[in-house]
């Protein structure tokens, strides 16, 4: 299984800005993923069609959005359905962030239906998932995971290319704080995320790739990715500039 390397741009960057990234980014990589890694880059939507463009300049990269609507069409203001986010060249989309969850208050069930709609519609999907310091402390982390999983994959079509899922286990509390879960926390939480994932998806599981995410830096890249049962990382803020992204990806 190749590495993941995927990129959650939030809300930063105009198109332009995005391209520029990009062009960066092909040039420091000369054009090419390494050997047994794959990028893929969420970019806010109104960068995606360009983004997907620059991104031709990278053999093995990809781009994705950082949402998805669950409907094909209809009155829902502000919103973006698959066929939209297709349209504009990604292929990948994000469902289950921590920000979706807890800055904008998205419900468990949603995220499911989000997670469902868009791979039945051909997207390729990073389900994100993750507990609060709090949640942690109070010993709920198992118990978190398990809903959120179950709860996010409720409704996955049984077709599904196991190519076309990835889950991404992002600690909320080391998201954006500059705190990083210890080796031994990733290895401990990723065991519990595979175990899990075993009962939810039976033998996809294991192909499946679970990425770390949370303050990934090119410090700390090398070392994360070498973990049992960590298969990429989403970076958050390390990825804006593409020298620091790409001594992640050549981590």
């Amino acid at each position: 299984m190749k590495k993941l390397m995927a990129a959650n741009w939030k809300m930063y960057k105009t198109g332009a800005e995005a391209v520029a990234t990009l062009n960066e980014l092909a040039e420091l990589l000369k054009g090419t993923a390494p050997e047994g890694r794959e990028i893929v880059i969420f970019a806010p939507f109104t960068a995606l069609e360009r983004a997907s463009g620059a991104m031709e300049a990278i053999k093995g990269g990809m781009i994705g959005a950082e949402d998805v609507y669950p409907a094909a069409e209809g009155a829902f203001t502000g919103e973006i359905s698959p066929a939209m986010i297709k349209a504009c060249g990604a292929s990948w989309v994000l469902t289950g962030h921590s920000e979706r969850r807890h800055v904008i208050g998205e419900s468990e069930d949603f995220v499911g239906e989000k997670t469902a709609f868009a791979l039945a519609n051909g997207l390729r999907v990073m389900l994100c998932i993750g507990e609060t310091l709090e949640e942690r402390e109070s010993g709920l982390l198992r118990n978190v995971l398990e809903r959120q999983l179950k709860l996010g994959l409720k409704n996955v079509p049984a077709e599904t290319p196991v190519e076309a899922l990835a889950i991404a286990y992002e600690p909320v509390w080391a998201i954006g704080t500059g705190k990083t879960a210890t080796t031994d926390d990733i290895v401990e939480t990723h065991a519990i995320c595979r175990e899990l994932m075993r009962e939810i998806l039976g033998e996809k599981a294991d192909k499946t790739p679970l990425l770390y995410g949370g303050s990934v830096k090119p410090a700390n890249a090398g070392s994360i990715l070498a973990l049992d049962n960590v298969d990429g990382v989403l970076v958050g803020g390390a990825s804006l500039k593409a020298d620091s992204f790409t001594q992640i990806i050549n981590a």
